[in-house]
């Protein structure tokens, strides 16, 4: 068996100290996440960040900085994710959207509303956020694309 790790995208959004995060519903289990997603076939780290907080979210994200690449292997079980956090602003919201499969919504939270929680979907949550609040930001031309098909 070929171990492959899962390619994931996630998106840092803070406004005025309170962050945009998802709750969902993971089998069963109410968690609290940034959105974020698998990058899909055909598309761009970028552009699977700007898609997924869209239909998470019904927000039009606009990336400005690359916060961190992460590996997490998923404690008991096979899998280990492979996260691209982007930080950036939102606009554009779409009150009548429909949110995507097990998002229950989005809400505005803090850190500490966060960490106060205990409702986090990984580590990484509250990883991605302690990076940004620490400044850490790489330019996005950093990431590049090579298609041999062109």
């Amino acid at each position: 068996m070929t171990w492959k790790p899962h390619a994931t995208v996630a998106a840092i959004i803070e406004r005025e100290g309170k962050f945009l995060i998802v709750e969902e519903d993971i089998k069963g289990e109410i968690v609290y996440n940034q959105p974020a997603g698998h990058l899909d076939p055909e598309e761009n780290l970028i552009e699977a960040v700007i898609r997924e907080t869209r239909e998470e979210t019904a927000w039009l994200f606009t990336p400005t900085a690359l916060v961190g690449i992460y590996l997490w292997p998923q404690p008991n079980t096979q899998r280990t994710f492979l996260r691209f956090a982007f930080c950036g602003t939102c606009s554009d919201f779409d009150a009548e959207q429909r949110l995507d499969v097990g998002i229950l919504r989005a809400l505005w939270l803090s850190k500490d509303e966060l960490l106060n929680s205990k409702k986090l979907r990984s580590p990484m949550v509250m990883q991605n956020i302690d990076d940004y609040l620490a400044g850490q930001r790489y330019p996005l031309d950093i990431l590049s694309t090579v298609d041999f098909g062109k």
